[in-house]
């Protein structure tokens, strides 16, 4: 069972990372900044993740007021997730983290490519 953080002792970058760390809870919320989306959209958009994991996501952000459930009683239930305000405030961080991603990926498919005989015998 992981370790519960107490927001009174731990540092700022610990209370950060104890509402957006992890691999799925990032990738949620950049999801979430186009808008309300249903739980099937969420899982769609990220396939590595399993329907358990993102329900388990879902719930530690939504207890942590950075999401909100919204629970219509249809049949079958449909339910959207969107941020909240507070979580609307994580979108410069998301952006920042997006950018250094895509930043990452350039420069590892470069290494690849330098690194790949076969471009070199093209010639």
């Amino acid at each position: 069972m992981a370790r519960k953080y107490d927001w009174r002792t731990g540092s700022n970058v610990e209370a950060t990372l104890s509402v957006i760390g992890g691999r799925w809870k990032p990738v949620i919320l950049c999801n979430l900044l186009v808008g309300r989306l249903r739980f099937g959209e969420l899982c769609r958009n990220m396939p590595n993740a399993t329907q358990r994991m993102v329900t388990l996501q879902l719930r530690e952000l939504e207890a942590d007021g950075v999401i909100k459930r919204h629970v219509y009683a249809e049949v079958p239930p449909r339910v959207e997730y969107e941020l909240t305000g507070f979580g609307r405030s994580l979108e410069p961080v998301l952006s920042v983290m997006r950018e250094w991603g895509i930043a990452f990926k350039e420069r590892k498919l470069a290494e690849e490519a330098a690194q790949d005989p076969k471009t070199d015998d093209a010639a």
